[in-house]
């Protein structure tokens, strides 16, 4: 698995991700990248899941925002839609984080597009314990967006198996 997690605070969005690829219980790269700049670098997304699933799902909401004209929200939707109906699609495993400057959604295969409260939140193995350490840094610092990212992601590098601490952080 892996670890993607979105902060957004002090009027700033940061995504970033492990590089950790594990097939079964066996690491077989560190330094994958699980974060990609959408629609011209105005969208963030993040996977979690069978990275050529992830792919295949990252292509089809790149299409749907452009269709929507760069609208995060129409186009997770239709994601979501789409790969809740299509039979080809339906079969995909991965969950995808997307941000832009507005918004925050999580987008999985059963449906769901999921827009957290506080502005925070994970996926993949590793996923609670970022989003535990980024919401008290949140609360309890003045940290910028960016280093609640990079600090969440060493925090649950140190306790998830699956997440290691080569991390790569992108903002907008």
């Amino acid at each position: 698995m892996t670890t993607i997690l979105v902060v957004r605070a002090r009027n700033a969005v940061a995504m970033g991700g492990d590089g950790q690829v594990t097939l079964g219980s066996t690491v077989v790269k560190h330094g994958a990248t699980k974060i990609r700049r959408l629609h011209e670098g105005k969208v963030l997304a993040g996977f979690a899941g069978g990275t050529a699933d992830a792919m295949a799902l990252l292509e089809r909401f790149e299409g749907m925002l452009k269709k929507a004209q760069g609208g995060v929200p129409k186009a997770a939707v239709e994601l979501a839609k789409e790969w809740r109906t299509d039979r080809l699609l339906r079969r995909l495993e991965s969950v995808l984080l997307v941000a832009d400057r507005e918004h925050t959604l999580l987008i999985s295969g059963q449906g769901d597009v999921i827009e957290p409260d506080d502005g925070v939140a994970g996926i993949g193995s590793g996923g609670p314990f970022a989003v535990a350490a980024a919401r008290a840094l949140v609360k309890f610092s003045d940290l910028s967006a960016r280093r609640v990212v990079e600090e969440s992601l060493a925090l649950a590098a140190d306790l998830c198996i699956y997440t290691n601490s080569k991390i790569q952080v992108e903002d907008l």
